[in-house]
């Protein structure tokens, strides 16, 4: 999106000392939060040449603020958007179910079709919109992502040390957080429990799109699938993280022929359409549980957020047309 704001300059050199909720965050990522709008390269130049100073030293990008620590940050010019009626609609109609809340952490039902986070294109996230809930919260940082297109459990920490748990968390993928999802997929799985080990890779395409593949080259990736339910032209699992890569329940299914319904990247396409007019408008991927230790008390923690309406319903109405003995209000007793 073009911005076509004006750019004001803040004139003046701004010190900030560092407090509890910074202790620990880089200083790239510490500039990038605090000077919004600013481009990514032009922070990065300014720590390159030194205009950036740490207690009056020239310090790393990737120095890790410490509590009391002097910021120097130089005049910066900064774009002053003019925000789209459309931008305003958007951020009005965002509400975020809360799934649970303490003093150092809170658990969204993300809403599909809404990115985590604004950027690449996108103006306005789910980390924007609970901000704007919330405007007298001093903290609140993603503890990890989910595509665009996938509903479902999303961590938020409340405090600095709370998120570098979590993030130390899932960085530990199976000895961390148990995150599990539900996913219809086309064609009839077999199998009652499938454990998946593909290598995955990242690349762009050339239109700039990031996308992911199978390849010898790529990543570890461990994905374990287990069957719930079955129809005539769909399945119904349960899709258990192992690793934590990107798109990696989305590719390991497309890779063994049964791509997730709805999915506009990997999917089948021609399916998608008929889809559409079936009344499956989604990609059907819902991150449904992830059961945790809390960050801070390490008290164990599950949190669930349920099967959305618009897979609910499309999941009847094939029940219906095939007379099935399935029904969606029994997802939960067979997930337990």
């Amino acid at each position: 999106m073009k911005d076509t704001g004006k750019k004001s300059l803040n004139q003046a050199v701004v010190r900030v000392e560092i407090g509890e909720d910074e202790v620990g965050q880089r200083l790239d990522n510490f500039l990038i939060r605090r000077c919004k709008g600013v481009p990514k390269s032009h922070l990065y130049r300014i720590l390159r040449s030194g205009e950036v100073r740490v207690n009056s030293g020239r310090v790393d990008a990737t120095y890790r603020l410490q509590l009391g620590d002097s910021v120097r940050i130089p005049p910066i010019r900064v774009a002053e958007r003019v925000e789209s009626a459309i931008d305003e609609v958007a951020k009005q109609r965002v509400e975020l179910p809360i799934i649970y809340e303490d003093e150092a952490m809170l658990v969204i039902d993300k809403p599909e079709g809404i990115a985590v986070h604004g950027g690449s294109g996108v103006s306005f996230g789910v980390i924007e919109a609970l901000r704007r809930q919330r405007p007298l919260a001093k903290f609140l940082e993603l503890a990890h992502r989910l595509d665009r297109e996938t509903s479902g459990v999303l961590l938020v920490g409340k405090k600095r040390l709370a998120l570098t748990a979590l993030h130390d968390m899932f960085r530990e993928h199976g000895a961390g957080a148990d995150k599990r999802y539900l996913v219809l997929v086309k064609g009839r799985w077999m199998n009652q429990t499938q454990h998946v080990r593909l290598p995955l890779h990242k690349y762009l395409t050339e239109g700039g799109e990031r996308r992911v593949s199978v390849d010898a080259q790529g990543k570890p990736s461990h994905t374990v699938f287990r069957l719930l339910a079955r129809w005539s032209g769909m399945s119904l699992l349960e899709a258990q993280l192992k690793t934590g890569r990107t798109h990696q329940i989305r590719v390991h299914l497309a890779h063994l022929g049964f791509p997730i319904l709805g999915d506009e990247k990997y999917g089948d396409f021609a399916l998608n359409r008929d889809l559409k007019r079936d009344g499956l408008k989604r990609m059907a991927l819902h991150a449904w549980n992830i059961a945790f230790r809390h960050p801070l008390t390490a008290v164990p923690l599950s949190c669930r957020a349920s099967l959305p309406a618009g897979i609910a319903d499309y999941i009847a109405t094939v029940d219906a047309r095939e007379s099935r003995e399935f029904a969606v209000a029994d997802l939960q007793e067979r997930l337990v």
